[in-house]
């Protein structure tokens, strides 16, 4: 297990990085059985200090949470209390799906695209009908399950996923609607 503890403008010191590693440590151990690597990151937002954890799992999957608080061990605390609250979940889906995955994810690469809002020349007509894009870079697809892609949305926060379906050769989509629920595209 390889682990990363750094602060974006701030100093870590020595006891604040041995305290991350046993306290993550001791929480991956109870629910992730082989985690392959944690990134810690300590930031300051005006009086707050934030932590952004990222685990990735052996499965594939990846875990992240984020917490802010006036000191730097109590955003610490609120994060790992994320982490362990989503992991949990996610090893009690396994337990419930009663499904091993025997090999690891497959990851295949893909282009992502960030196009420019329009809502910045929405009065002035546009010269063509081609989107502007801002940034341009390369992204990871997994091959997974529809309740593991569900699962991984819910672990990474995001209000979308795009995956390849293990049981059919096609791209899915996977995301939140605003009632609450999940909606799933299959093509």
């Amino acid at each position: 297990m390889r682990y990363k503890v750094s602060g974006k403008q701030i100093d870590i010191g020595e006891s604040l990085q041995t305290h991350v590693e046993t306290e993550l440590s001791a929480v991956l151990e109870k629910y992730a059985g082989r985690p392959t690597d944690a990134q810690v990151v300590f930031s300051r937002n005006a009086h707050e200090y934030v932590c952004e954890t990222i685990v990735h799992l052996s499965t594939g999957l990846t875990c992240q949470a984020k917490a802010h608080a006036n000191e730097i061990y109590a955003a610490f605390e609120g994060c790992l209390e994320k982490m362990d609250k989503q992991l949990r979940r996610y090893k009690r889906r396994l337990k419930d799906h009663h499904r091993d995955r025997s090999e690891p994810v497959e990851i295949i690469g893909a282009s992502s695209y960030i196009l420019a809002s329009e809502q910045a020349e929405a009065e002035v007509e546009p010269d063509s009908l081609q989107p502007i894009i801002v940034a341009e870079m390369e992204t990871r697809i997994p091959s997974l399950s529809v309740g593991e892609a569900v699962m991984q949305m819910e672990l990474a926060g995001s209000p979308v996923l795009v995956f390849r379906n293990e049981t059919k050769d096609g791209l899915n989509v996977v995301y939140r609607r605003e009632d609450g629920n999940i909606g799933w595209i299959d093509p």
